[in-house]
């Protein structure tokens, strides 16, 4: 009998959310955090009204046997679903690689998933004193951040990203941000710029660069050994 993984729904095909390896991503349905600019906001509520049942999900992966590399969870927040690592055992035993998309929302929940999984995608939502700015939930920077040296303490594989709005962050923040990440020991780290079609917040104005980021860029790219920015 498979698990009960609420599924919000799946990318098929994807050569991003996985470096070097052909994806797909597993939607997971449900959020605590109501991050203000997230682009997936029929994720947030604890259930969908387009789930796909797991049984889906794993038909769909037997047939892509040799076909793809690896599994992504993402969400949402994956690891607020008790199902996950039974999930994450599925696929494994299936012949892929599993990767996880999180923030660590709840600590112990984020331990039990990451001992399930060959790379992460950790988003650092912003400095632990500003995070409850982006997720609107009190608290919050302290829980992202302790998970965040959970993930640096493991063997697991990762890339921290941190996702910007420019109306919710400026250069000078973002490069503290990454000043304090290089102290934490993180060694990849990822600047994704907003996509601000949609927006859980539909107050948040269409995201409008700051010029001159060229020595921000520059600047990140000297702390870390891989540093990307991604549009």
């Amino acid at each position: 009998m498979t698990c009960a993984l609420r599924v919000g729904g799946m990318v098929p095909l994807t050569t991003l959310d996985y470096p070097d390896k052909l994806a797909c991503v597993v939607f997971c349905q449900g959020c605590a955090w109501r991050c203000r600019y997230c682009h997936n906001p029929q994720l947030t509520s604890p259930r969908g009204q387009h789930e796909l049942p797991w049984e889906q999900v794993l038909a769909f992966l037997e047939r892509r046997t040799g076909l793809l590399d690896a599994v992504v969870f993402s969400g949402g927040e994956a690891t607020l679903q008790a199902q996950l690592p039974e999930a994450m055992a599925e696929v494994r035993q299936r012949g892929f690689s599993v990767g996880l998309h999180s923030a660590g929302i709840k600590p112990q929940a984020f331990a039990r998933a990451l001992s399930a999984a060959d790379w992460v995608g950790f988003d650092v939502k912003a400095l632990a004193e500003e995070c409850a700015v982006i997720t609107q939930v009190r608290g919050s920077g302290a829980v992202n951040w302790r998970s965040l040296d959970l993930l640096l303490a493991s063997d697991v594989e990762y890339e921290c990203r941190t996702t910007v709005h420019w109306q919710l962050i400026d250069p000078a923040r973002l490069l503290i941000l990454g000043q304090r990440l290089h102290e934490r020991g993180v060694k990849r780290f990822v600047v994704q710029q907003v996509r601000s079609a949609r927006m859980l917040d539909a107050s948040l104005p269409d995201d409008v660069q700051p010029e001159a980021l060229a020595v921000l860029w520059g600047r990140l790219g000297e702390l870390f050994p891989v540093f990307e920015v991604r549009s």
